[in-house]
């Protein structure tokens, strides 16, 4: 973070405490964002700045004392409107400051390079569907996290139209995934706006644009209003794309921007369901295709609302997680593979003998809440460890995995908490 280290790490002062700015996360034309760890105290988990910085002043006329810089207050705007964002739309765990803890507050860097920058101090995320769509090397994501993040990102939408707001930037970068709810959540209200008061001329991104935003962004190149105005519907085009490439494991930007796709879309879609090469062919995907063709509409009257969206059978599908799915969504829980024979199950006292050793080992990352090592089917042999916390999971995840115990190799991956504490037990997906 510009202008705030002082000795050997940044740091800055927000809310009474002092962070330690750890890594720079991203940055877009008004803001950057950094992973932060509060100083002090080692167990609080740690949280993300999001930093307006005013570019440098510009040579050119005087200003009048007192006047800011346009670039200044286009900073201190999108400050301004996405605290207003993120503070009105409390209380939906999907959203970016669901309760209680993600918008943590607000506060002014005083020592950025350009002068005092806002901040906004935040839950601190995982990983993106883009970088999940990096990892799915061009097969496609699972049904069943394809699945989580479509009920998870419809939720939040739903609760986000209802509030009157419209995202308007939705796209597999802004979409992350929080480790300690086990859900999916939206983030970047930068471009966000109440409907029916636009306040910004263009809105989306290239390839997740619907097509009257297109229209309307085209029209204000040119210096004309367009006469169709952008509602909540934006939204669920976005997301029909994002859906669809996840599906298809294949960036789609050249693909809805050719003449093709605005002359039937219906078509590409029912080819890239039909397609050999997409792993998700082989599985009864239809009630998938049939969402995603209803959020693709190009009148947006026709498109799918949210709410109406979430009543689609395709949720009604119990879709299991893929091993994959396990090793790159974090949670509190984690599961250890390739660790007990079935005599070790069979024998009472080196079963006993094996869950303390178990225990003693886990419990160098973190505090373990329960350990759970069934002995028959579902689950049996697998070692379930839920810690206090997502944190300490990631922790013992990277020291455990490839770990040589009782001359095996620990297969280690993490495990949904709602689903432990159901005591629904996956069987083993390698």
């Amino acid at each position: 973070m510009s202008g705030c280290v002082w000795g050997a790490a940044p740091l800055l002062e927000a809310l009474g405490r002092l962070w330690e700015v750890q890594a720079p996360l991203g940055s877009g034309s008004s803001a950057s964002v950094y992973r932060v760890r509060c100083c002090g105290d080692p167990r609080a988990p740690p949280g993300a700045v999001k930093e307006f910085v005013p570019p440098p002043p510009r040579p050119g006329p005087a200003r009048r004392p007192g006047a800011r810089p346009p670039a200044a207050d286009c900073a201190e705007y999108g400050f301004r409107k996405e605290r207003a964002a993120l503070e009105h739309l409390r209380g939906h765990r999907n959203i970016g400051n669901g309760t209680p803890v993600t918008l943590y507050g607000v506060f002014t860097n005083h020592y950025s390079t350009n002068g005092p920058s806002r901040c906004l101090l935040l839950e601190l995320l995982d990983i993106s569907v883009s970088e999940l769509l990096l990892h799915s090397s061009n097969q496609g994501c699972s049904m069943w996290m394809i699945q989580h993040c479509a009920r998870d990102v419809l939720e939040a939408l739903a609760f986000l139209h209802h509030k009157g707001y419209v995202h308007a930037d939705l796209k597999p970068r802004n979409i992350l995934w929080s480790a300690e709810e086990e859900c999916f959540k939206l983030i970047d209200f930068g471009l966000s706006f109440k409907e029916g008061n636009q306040d910004v001329k263009y809105i989306q991104t290239d390839g997740y644009r619907a097509p009257e935003a297109e229209l309307q962004n085209c029209l204000a190149q040119a210096g004309l209003q367009s006469e169709t105005e952008c509602t909540s519907a934006v939204d669920l085009w976005s997301l029909g794309i994002v859906l669809l490439e996840m599906f298809s494991g294949m960036k789609l930007k050249h693909t809805v921007q050719s003449q093709e796709w605005k002359t039937n879309s219906s078509a590409i879609i029912d080819r890239i369901f039909a397609s050999e090469g997409v792993v998700n062919s082989a599985i009864p995907a239809y009630h998938l295709r049939d969402l995603i063709k209803s959020m693709l509409h190009c009148d947006q009257g026709k498109r799918a609302s949210a709410e109406k969206a979430l009543c689609s059978p395709f949720f009604s599908i119990p879709f299991a997680p893929h091993i994959e799915d396990l090793v790159m969504l974090p949670t509190p829980v984690l599961r250890l593979l390739n660790v007990l024979s079935d005599a070790s199950l069979q024998c009472e006292e080196e079963y006993e003998d094996i869950l303390e050793d178990i225990r003693e080992e886990c419990q160098k990352y973190g505090p373990v809440v329960s350990l759970l090592i069934p002995k028959e089917n579902p689950g049996k042999g697998q070692v379930f460890v839920e810690y206090a916390n997502a944190g300490d999971s990631k922790a013992a995840q990277k020291m455990l995995t490839g770990k040589i115990f009782d001359g095996k190799f620990v297969v280690a991956t993490f495990y949904p908490l709602s689903a432990y504490k159901r005591g629904y037990l996956y069987q083993n997906l390698l």
